[in-house]
């Protein structure tokens, strides 16, 4: 399918083959008819992703400090790849669009196959000929209504939100700053609420046009020039000033905002949702007691990935007005002739005419206000699609690993693809993920045969034989069940199972099958862990592991604290420190004892922990991991004490070994948390020439982190070993021990 994508590193836009993206488990998929191009925000996104490295950092300040604070930590080549991995992204543009539903998923009650529904969101109503969506994102259209006025319900809603955020009442005169495409649709929302509108734009086209559609007064601003409007508003107001002002313009100044102050009565209410700047004259804004409101964007639930990513609705009684209520009534409104956009829309382009459509905009000086971008009906189509052709014939070099990746997020594409990239002796063959962009960008950059979005596609691929994993946590069993039973080498990012019942559905396809699988417990394979093991190999007695993990907070919405998808810190983070205490001593946990802070509750407590771990071999493991720090420390440190000696691995950079007086020191340049290693071993394993990590590990690790979560909720130490026997029950005759 066509889709819309911008390269926020170069601000090249682009109008791409990609696979159509995978059905969202909460979601739809649609087929376009129409979507809308909202000239002020997306030029404004333009200009930004067109600036050089300097004017994005000068735009982005707080951005460009987290860069330097991880640089000083984990080294200027990681930090470099991690930020040019963010910068290389391509970006779908468009934000409302309208179409028909043509697959459903299970969890979805409230749509049919069939019907005709308006969509909105950042990276889900794009401009493409298929859009997966939230059911969150998405509302019926209403009889009567077109899907050109329908593929403006998103817009029209931030419009709607904007003017409820203004508390706006019956008779008040307000004043609209900027009457761009929002700002017209607000005049009409405005005018039919019972206010006095009196509307403020550069442009007179606009002006009058916001006349024609019901605004009372307008002026036209001058550039860097407020002319006369406060006192054409005082004239207007009978003196008085107005009740409300709202910011639709979109400005890299302040003078939106002075001029809202300077129009604005005594107690007046100040609404902003247009990107502005906002340094405020306090002077002003105390004299006046104004009150200042930013709105986001179309209503409660949005930038919030519970409502936005997994669909969970706010529950009226509650919240009265979300995103997608905003969105309803909008539509109620275009259908009872409250409001018309049919005045506003002024050009229309086929889809593949967008990319002219983004250059007239850009340049400006057309009239651009409402433009949509229209799309055939055409059979959509799920197959994989060729970025470049194979190298090889079918069956390729013998013992050539063929390779398959399933997912493509930042973690894989700045630290895993560097790698894959450069071995001579894989072949690439297919990516896949949910977005299907993404998937198409990384096989161009990484030299993949094809794209899609669809894993069963892949693992349908007879010539690959090796899967890599590196999805969200929750999809980690049914894709490695689903590999092996296909026959496939796997390698799955950690964690292995987020459940004790999943980790034995995947222990059990493990026994079945004759794939091998390695879990990414990188660490282990660090040339520091294993240069701290061979000094290990020769104790004579029991160990003290001590690591210091300075985890730094995560915001709490992320997805890895959910406990579906992400299983929380201790199951999805914490194990990589199990395994590698797993590896230094060659023992396992067989007792877990953990205690986190407690108190206000400002600090999360999952992931504030200390942790003892009985291993079973007599020695002991202690992990101490937090979230209540500074991510400008350093993250790890690991310290080990036997039999009259001591190795401490500072984050992976360096390390010492004291035994008998003597130090032994080994340092680099950047860090070396073993991803490369793993990779060649995983790789070897495939060949036959490197012996895989014993099962029975891989589930201890995991049943650790059950009884670690466990211990923190009982308060009492929990035996390792009872856990794995309770996923050994539930997986019916598997083995976990």
């Amino acid at each position: 399918m066509k889709q819309v994508l911008q390269s926020y590193k170069t601000g090249d836009l682009t109008l791409d083959e990609v696979p159509v993206p995978a059905l969202r488990a909460n979601g739809v998929l649609v087929q376009n008819v129409t979507s809308l191009v909202s000239v002020g925000t997306e030029k404004l996104m333009m200009d930004l992703a067109k600036k050089s490295l300097l004017g994005k950092a000068r735009s982005r300040p707080d951005l460009v400090r987290q860069v330097i604070n991880k640089a000083k930590v984990d080294g200027i080549r990681e930090t470099y790849r991690a930020a040019m991995g963010r910068l290389d992204t391509p970006v779908p543009l468009g934000y409302s669009c309208a179409g028909h539903v043509i697959e459903v998923a299970t969890a979805v009650d409230d749509f049919q196959v069939g019907d005709s529904v308006a969509c909105f969101g950042a990276s889900q109503a794009s401009h493409s000929e298929v859009v997966s969506v939230t059911r969150s994102l998405a509302v019926k259209i209403p009889e009567g209504v077109g899907f050109e006025a329908a593929a403006f319900a998103g817009v029209g809603a931030i419009a709607l939100h904007g003017v409820r955020t203004a508390e706006i009442q019956l008779g008040d005169r307000v004043v609209v700053i900027g009457l761009g495409l929002i700002g017209l649709i607000a005049v009409q929302i405005l005018q039919g609420a019972g206010a006095h509108v009196f509307g403020v734009d550069i442009s007179l086209d606009k002006v009058e046009l916001a006349r024609g559609l019901g605004m009372e007064q307008g002026a036209v601003l001058a550039d860097n020039d407020n002319e006369d409007v406060p006192g054409q508003v005082r004239a207007w107001s009978d003196g008085s000033g107005a009740d409300a002002v709202i910011i639709f313009a979109g400005a890299n100044s302040s003078q939106p905002i002075e001029l809202a102050a300077e129009v604005a009565r005594q107690g007046a209410r100040l609404a902003v949702p247009g990107m502005v700047d906002l340094k405020l004259d306090r002077r002003q804004f105390f004299d006046k007691e104004l009150k200042l409101i930013v709105p986001r964007s179309a209503g409660p639930g949005i930038y919030d990935p519970q409502y936005e990513e997994m669909g969970r609705d706010y529950p009226l009684p509650y919240v009265r007005w979300t995103a997608q209520r905003n969105m309803d009534e909008f539509l109620r409104m275009v259908a009872n002739g409250k409001i018309s956009v049919d005045p506003i829309i002024t050009h229309r382009y086929a889809i593949e005419e967008a990319l002219q459509a983004y250059d007239l905009v850009y340049k400006g000086g057309g009239g651009h206000i409402g433009v949509l971008l229209s799309y055939q009906a055409k059979p959509v189509s799920r197959a994989t699609v060729a970025v470049k052709p194979a190298t090889k014939s079918a069956g390729h070099t013998a013992g050539t690993p063929q390779v398959g990746l399933i997912g493509a997020g930042l973690f894989t594409k700045s630290i895993l693809l560097p790698i894959l990239k450069k071995m001579g002796d894989i072949e690439l063959c297919g990516v896949v993920t949910a977005s299907g962009y993404t998937a198409r960008h990384v096989a161009e950059r990484n030299g993949f045969q094809y794209c899609g979005s669809d894993y069963q596609e892949l693992l349908d691929d007879h010539n690959v034989d090796s899967v890599l994993i590196t999805t969200r946590h929750d999809l980690h069993v049914p894709m490695t069940i689903a590999a092996l039973e296909k026959g496939k080498h796997v390698f799955v990012e950690k964690p292995l199972a987020t459940t004790a019942d999943t980790l034995a559905q995947v222990v059990q396809a493990h026994e079945n099958h004759n794939g091998h699988l390695m879990v990414g417990f990188n660490r282990r394979y660090s040339p520091f862990s294993v240069r701290a093991r061979q000094a290990l190999e020769t104790r004579r007695g029991p160990a003290i592991v001590h690591m210091r993990v300075n985890a730094g907070p995560v915001p709490p919405e992320s997805w890895v604290l959910d406990p579906v998808e992400g299983g929380g810190r201790i199951i999805g983070e914490m194990c990589h420190f199990v395994d590698l205490a797993q590896y230094l001593l060659g023992a396992n946990p067989i007792r877990a004892y953990a205690r986190s802070v407690s108190g206000d509750g400002a600090a999360t407590t999952d992931d504030n922990v200390v942790v003892t771990l009985d291993m079973s071999d007599g020695s002991t493991t202690s992990i101490v991991y937090v979230s209540m720090s500074d991510r400008a420390f350093p993250r790890e440190r690991v310290e080990i004490f036997w039999d009259g000696a001591v190795c401490a691995i500072d984050n992976f950079k360096q390390m010492s070994i004291v035994k008998g007086g003597k130090t032994e020191r080994t340092k680099r340049w950047n860090l070396d948390r073993g991803h490369k290693a793993e990779l060649e071993a995983f790789f070897g394993m495939v060949r036959g020439e490197v012996a895989s990590v014993p099962m029975a590990d891989y589930a201890a690790t995991t049943m650790t982190t059950f009884a670690i979560v466990e211990s923190l909720k009982s308060g009492m130490p929990v035996e390792v070993q009872s856990v794995s026997r309770s996923a050994s029950a539930l997986s019916s005759g598997g083995n976990v021990q």
